[in-house]
């Protein structure tokens, strides 16, 4: 393969998000991560503010997640279904509903006051960049003849938030540095340099839609019965003539030093989602204090070494480069090369902003990789899930509670896991799908009198497996952990590891087998069916002209059904337990789903029946579910489905929330139609004003967060996922090379790293739209996959180790060992 220009992302431009000026909105600050810890860095000059937070402070305490008088309810809604009073069983289902989720909390703030003279800086000096390459934020700006420079990193390997300031002039740094946050807490300084925060979440959430909420609760008394938390501030200055004083507040005062760095390290009492808070052994001081204590072992370069080291192992796995012509492509790269220390003069809102003309491919390659980083940032091995803001959030109430959303949002935050080569960062969903089937088992033998285990369509830290508070448009909704499930399988089609599949994921398939089994009741014409049953969030016209919400057998339900049976069946003939008696009754039951249905107007029938939709352009595209993230609709299998799929995406329009547009640009892709999945990318690069945010729908803000609006981090998920199955699909027999590439827009292009199903490599480089050499390689076991590349498909066998080169026509020119 052509070797591309050294760093990890490549590309026509240094992969760095760019600011002219300091953030006036929280979506202008600078996000950092290291799955656990986060910032948000504003880089204002006179005073700086770092917004922090720890991924297990919630609201709350374990609840009881099962309602006795659900079955009696259940049976009253079914009656009404089976009569075909749709609008009725709409209304009743509200006795199924269940408490409202907790709620994702913040840790506080650090903030910076730096002296007068800061006011008047110069404004031609001044940048802010976030720089993917290596997952640190800077903020440079000069003072007269002083140039004073931050840098900001949050390390995994070490678990601390690290600020570096300095002054190109000795003695020229002064500043003041606190702790503070919105939740009720105490602070103390520890000798001369440690401020110590303690507080704590409330234990009960402000109800959903309560008048006047308060902004901050900072000043009510600890809660006993919340989670507690606890951060520790330590100040190291470097210069002979700097000294640290502590002032009333308690803040700490820095003066005439030549650099200061700034260590955070941040713990909660939190001991799983079973445990009350008040019970936990966790002493979260002592836990902050001990991990301060390792890290200030460690020097400056040592700490930002090891979270490169650390960072740079999972992102330097893929690289992708686009260009419109091969001749600037080369150009700009060397150029890029040359001047990547250089400031850049453009903020990348401008190039947000002038997309729509320009079209510029580089910005594309910048906001893949920008995914790939938020998700290393907000999901490690250890965290809690990503939630519906990642790890960021800076209100006591932020929108939808910031909590796991299961009828699309979650499952969207971990779609790039896979192809994106980051399998790693799915483990904490892993955790979480465990703790649903715990509390899931309970809610499925109370509420619905079954076996196995259910979730629904919101969750939160304490695994909450019962239905949301209200309508039944939204709360009833039993196929949570069962859309959750099929992320299971996925994961062992592309690591082919065999034994996460025995022991990880196979008993939690079987649990949400076992309850889907019971949940299936047979229908008047001889075929199984799901009663009650919704489409996400749909509502549709009812035949007596009411809406309503409640059917039965949506083809969303269906055709997650269908998935996760398949699944079960193939995880089983891998691990030799076909006989399970499990595995017999999948198989005779698949036959008895119904099949997805057309509608008379060519389009894919959402529910059961061709019911009138009162809202064509609807946000949610639930009944593609099997063309994706699902595989019972294909080009090769389903023509008549996919060419009705097609028509569905048309009739649904393509305004819609960030989501929405980034998963119809990944059903496209599926479709292989490379101008309707680049017309989607396209439509979600939209600058977004945080002032005048409710005139949009989906779009970008200047930090490149996505927006439904509000901010919901989904999106940036789903534009990676997108453009990655733009370039590369694959079934366990089957590997397609730029399968919806849009040509005229990307003529020229290198993707390395991908993933494959099989545990497939992939690169490939592309010229003037056409197929130019593909590398293929598979590290730990022998593969043997049909490779396609529009009408060409030849059969490649793969020893592991081994790299596969193959020219334009798929002929294997070389091989060498990886």
């Amino acid at each position: 393969m052509e070797e591309d220009d050294g760093g990890g992302g490549g590309g026509s431009r240094p992969l760095k998000v760019t600011f002219s000026e300091a953030a006036i909105n929280w979506t202008d600050a600078i996000p950092i991560g290291n799955g656990r810890l986060g910032a948000m860095i504003w880089g204002g000059v006179s005073s700086e503010l770092l917004q922090l937070n720890e991924d297990t402070l919630w609201t709350g305490m374990p609840g009881d997640y099962t309602n006795s008088s659900a079955p009696a309810a259940l049976a009253k809604v079914r009656k009404l279904v089976d009569n075909r009073n749709y609008s009725q069983a709409t209304e009743e289902a509200v006795n199924l509903s269940g408490e409202p989720s907790a709620v994702y909390q913040l840790l506080g703030d650090i903030k910076l006051e730096f002296d007068d003279s800061h006011a008047a800086y110069s404004n031609e000096s001044y940048f802010r960049e976030l720089d993917l390459d290596t997952a640190t934020a800077k903020v440079k700006y000069s003072v007269g003849d002083v140039e004073f420079s931050r840098e900001h990193f949050a390390s995994y390997p070490d678990q601390v938030i690290v600020s570096r300031i300095s002054a190109s002039k000795p003695a020229s740094l002064s500043f003041t540095v606190s702790l503070d946050s919105k939740l009720p807490h105490n602070l103390q300084v520890s000798g001369q340099n440690q401020v110590i925060m303690e507080g704590s979440c409330p234990s009960r959430r402000i109800p959903p839609n309560a008048k006047s909420p308060p902004s901050s609760m900072a000043n009510s008394s600890i809660d006993p019965k919340g989670i507690k938390f606890s951060a520790v501030l330590d100040v190291q200055i470097t210069g002979e003539k700097g000294v640290v004083h502590v002032l009333e507040g308690p803040k700490l005062r820095i003066e005439g030093s030549d650099s200061a760095i700034l260590l955070l390290t941040a713990s909660s009492s939190f001991d799983g989602p079973f445990t009350k808070p008040e019970n936990s052994k966790k002493n979260p001081t002592s836990d902050s204090l001990n991990t301060m204590k390792s890290v200030k072992k460690l020097s400056y370069a040592n700490l930002y070494a090891r979270h490169l080291n650390d960072y740079q192992n999972l992102f330097h796995r893929v690289s992708l480069q686009l260009s419109k012509s091969s001749k600037a492509a080369v150009k700009d790269r060397k150029l890029a090369s040359s001047q990547s220390n250089i400031p850049q003069t453009i903020p990348t809102s401008a190039r947000i902003s002038s997309f729509q003309t320009d079209e510029d491919p580089s910005f594309v390659e910048l906001l893949f990789q920008y995914g790939r980083y938020i998700l290393i940032s907000s999901s490690r091995a250890g965290t809690q899930v990503s939630n519906l803001q990642g790890i960021w959030n800076k209100n006591l109430e932020p929108a939808w509670d910031g909590a796991p959303h299961l009828n699309i949002n979650l499952q969207m935050n971990y779609w790039p896991t896979l192809a994106c080569n980051l399998h790693e960062c799915q483990e904490p969903l892993f955790d979480y799908i465990s703790s649903l089937s715990v509390t899931g088992s309970k809610t499925a033998k109370v509420n619905y009198e079954a076996n196995g285990w259910v979730a629904h369509q919101v969750s939160d830290i304490w695994a909450k497996s019962s239905p949301d508070r209200g309508l039944a448009v939204w709360a009833l909704w039993p196929m949570g952990g069962a859309w959750l499930c099929t992320h299971l399988w996925e994961h062992y089609t592309y690591t082919m590891d065999k034994d996460f599949l025995k022991n990880k994921a196979y008993p939690l398939l079987e649990g949400c087998t076992s309850f889907l089994l019971d949940w299936l009741i047979e229908g008047p014409n001889g075929l199984l069916e799901t009663n009650p049953s919704t489409s996400p969030e749909h509502m549709f016209i009812a035949p007596d002209q009411k809406p309503a919400s409640v059917s039965y057998s949506t083809t969303m339900d269906i055709s997650i059904i269908k998935e996760v049976f398949s699944s079960i069946v193939s995880a089983a003939e891998v691990l030799g337990t076909s006989n399970d008696a499990i595995i017999k009754r999948v198989t005779e039951v698949q036959s008895k789903l119904p099949p997805t249905k057309i509608a008379s107007d060519g389009s894919i029938m959402e529910w059961a029946e061709d019911f009138q939709d009162p809202e064509i352009h609807h946000r949610h595209v639930s009944h593609l579910f099997g063309l994706f993230p699902g595989h019972t609709i294909t080009p090769d299998k389903t023509p008549d489905l996919c060419k009705a799929a097609d028509y569905t995406l048309i009739k649904r329009g393509e305004e819609g929330p960030g989501w929405s547009t980034t998963w119809k640009a990944a059903l496209w892709a599926r479709l292989k139609n490379s101008e309707h999945a680049y017309r989607m990318i396209k439509h979600l690069i939209v600058l977004v004003d945080p002032f005048h945010e409710s005139n949009y729908e989906g779009g970008l803000y200047s930090n490149l967060f996505t927006t439904h609006p509000p901010f919901q981090i989904d999106a940036n998920f789903g534009f990676s996922t997108a453009v990655a199955e733009m370039l590369v699909q694959s079934t366990m027999k089957d590997l397609y090379l730029l399968p919806a590439l849009p040509r005229d827009k990307w003529p020229n292009g290198c993707v390395k790293g991908l993933k494959a199903r099989g545990g497939i490599t992939v690169n490939i480089c592309w010229k003037e739209g056409d197929l130019h050499e593909v590398g293929l390689w598979s590290e730990n076991q022998k593969s043997q996959v049909r490779l396609h590349h529009r009408e060409t498909m030849v059969l490649a066998e793969l020893s592991p180790g081994i790299v596969y080169s193959y020219n334009n026509q798929l002929k294997c020119v070389k091989t060498y060992s990886l």
